[in-house]
């Protein structure tokens, strides 16, 4: 009699990794109130201590005073979280933390890491969990020298395939900010100035390109982002807000740190997701705190500017 083979069954896949949210978060989702989520590498990498705990209150504090429920979203012992308690805002900004893109959110939960996410983790954190409204201070972009390096930050990928609508100041002057654009124009991110025709590069209020739309409302904002997902884009949006006149970092003081920093990149042959924090502390350190002044205001108002998106959003359309 031949042999007939017992069929085997392949061993069973273990359950998927929750994302936890915290309590208010929850509720708000469920119940279809604003929520925005915020990103945890500027608490953990961005901005030194103390400063980074003063921020995690007041970003917080300016969603909530607009109506909204912040949801700040980290790693931490391994688990996904979005929506964070004080203790756990504590553990986020008392260092130690891994910068995590989206790439690495299954090794640092299967690793049981701490870690912060970066635009890219967090907007694919937040659209998991049904949260579209995200600020940030600004995107990752396409790195000068990017056709040797191919050092291209994985938040445009990240928006080109996930549904969640960015609010942010532009991106960091020692990106390539024409080619940035192009990449995020070839994967169909949509990209809007807020009350600028510019757009903005971050420390200052024009990086010197345009923007291909603009809206000058919260209302215009989530019309518009109500109507980009109602047509069947997969991809997120990103509102451009330039940061408060007041607090634009003067243009001779940003134009010679950002040669400083760009040196200081070459010669330490700093690459990849360390370019960013090493930038941010040379620029924090050269200017006497005035750029620190200026990240806290930018992100404070890109928070404020999101929870105003969100409430709207939230509000039904008129027919």
């Amino acid at each position: 009699m031949p042999h007939v083979p017992v069929p085997v069954s392949p061993p069973a896949l273990p359950p998927p990794t929750p994302i936890v949210m915290s309590p208010e978060v929850a509720d708000a989702v469920a119940t279809g109130r604003p929520v925005v989520a915020l990103e945890s590498t500027l608490l953990a990498h961005g901005l030194p201590s103390p400063h980074n705990r003063a921020a995690a209150d007041d970003l917080e504090t300016a969603v909530r005073a607009h109506g909204a429920v912040p949801a700040t979203v980290a790693v931490l012992d391994g688990v996904p979280r979005v929506g964070l308690s004080g203790p756990e805002l504590d553990q986020v900004c008392g260092g130690g933390l891994v910068k995590l893109s989206a790439r690495d959110l299954g090794v640092a939960v299967a690793l049981g890491r701490d870690g912060a996410t970066t635009v890219a983790a967090t907007a694919a954190l937040a659209h998991a969990v049904g949260v579209a409204l995200f600020a940030t201070g600004g995107l990752g972009g396409v790195h000068r020298g990017a056709r040797d390096t191919w050092d291209v930050s994985a938040d445009l990928a990240a928006l080109a395939a996930t549904g969640v609508f960015v609010v942010c100041s532009g991106v960091k002057s020692i990106l390539d900010v024409p080619a940035t654009l192009e990449v995020l124009e070839t994967g169909s991110v949509p990209v809007i100035g807020y009350r600028t025709d510019a757009f903005p590069g971050f420390y200052r209020r024009d990086s010197g390109h345009p923007v291909p739309w603009r809206v000058d409302t919260p209302t215009e904002a989530a019309a518009v982002w109500r109507a980009h997902r109602s047509l069947g884009s997969p991809s997120g949006m990103v509102l451009a807000q330039p940061v408060p006149e007041a607090d634009e970092l003067d243009a001779g003081l940003h134009d010679r740190l950002l040669e400083e920093g760009t040196a200081l990149l070459a010669r330490r042959r700093i690459t990849g997701k360390d370019v960013t924090p090493a930038l941010l502390e040379h620029f924090h350190a050269g200017s006497g705190g005035a750029s620190l002044r200026t990240n806290i205001a930018l992100v404070r108002a890109n928070a404020e500017l999101a929870a105003q998106v969100a409430v709207a959003l939230a509000a039904r359309p008129r027919p």
